[in-house]
């Protein structure tokens, strides 16, 4: 295991720790300019995200309706909106091939499956993040350190495997002196490859683990310095519960 991966790991709550949790559920709220843009205004307000920490499978509550959800499985990809008591009502097999190309951001509109699957298999990543780095079949790779306005910090290539649904395979995760996530760079293939610099601020302990608590999005240009006057999507947690086997 790369050396800043042993750190960062540490620094989150243990390897050891972690394997050992069986559930995460955690109250949250997507914003930003971002979703009205594919046709769906205010969709994630108010969400309960519950998730399998150790294998890609995310449910979000509500969506669309009150008596509604959103569960997002792998192996094969699948999405699906369901009641609350487990009847199926929508689903897609393999949605990733589903999405309109080209994207154009003011314009492109996306159905209700879509904007499921983006964002479930999105924060599935972020809230196992940094321990999904440590799942079979992801590399890493130190790479050399970044400065951005007067501090230093130590970034990590990973690459991630087609067995995790993500924005994309290849991606870079920034890190302080103290191992903790600053920054983000990834480009979503769903979105026409973007160049996205995503913020992490706020980070807070629950049951044990840090996880970041607001997340800002925004572009960056050739030169990987970020626009952080706009910020079309951002995300605040505002509890996370952790359930042991």
């Amino acid at each position: 295991m790369d050396n800043l991966l042993k750190r960062v790991l540490a620094a989150h709550g243990g390897i050891e720790n972690w394997n050992k949790v069986s559930k995460i559920t955690a109250h949250l709220s997507l914003g930003g300019p971002f979703w009205a843009a594919r046709g769906w205004p205010d969709l994630y307000s108010e969400q309960t995200v519950t998730l399998n920490p150790h294998r890609e499978q995310i449910s979000f509550s509500p969506f669309t309706a009150p008596e509604r959800i959103s569960v997002l499985n792998v192996e094969p990809e699948r999405i699906s909106i369901e009641t609350r008591d487990g009847r199926l009502l929508e689903e897609s097999i393999r949605p990733r091939e589903s999405f309109p190309l080209p994207f154009v951001n003011e314009s492109t509109r996306w159905n209700a499956l879509q904007v499921a699957y983006f964002t479930s298999a999105a924060l599935w990543n972020y809230l196992t993040a940094p321990f999904v780095f440590a799942q079979p079949g992801v590399e890493t790779q130190e790479l050399e350190p970044w400065e951005e306005s007067g501090m230093k910090w130590r970034r990590l290539r990973v690459k991630f495997p087609k067995t995790i649904a993500n924005h994309n395979a290849e991606q870079t995760f920034y890190f302080d002196g103290a191992f903790m996530q600053r920054r983000m760079d990834y480009s979503p293939d769903v979105t026409g490859n973007p160049p996205v610099a995503h913020y992490t601020h706020d980070h807070k302990t629950f049951g044990g683990f840090v996880f970041p608590t607001r997340r800002l999005v925004h572009l960056h240009d050739d030169s990987g310095t970020a626009d952080r006057t706009f910020a079309p999507i951002t995300m605040d947690v505002s509890t996370v519960a952790v359930e042991r086997s």
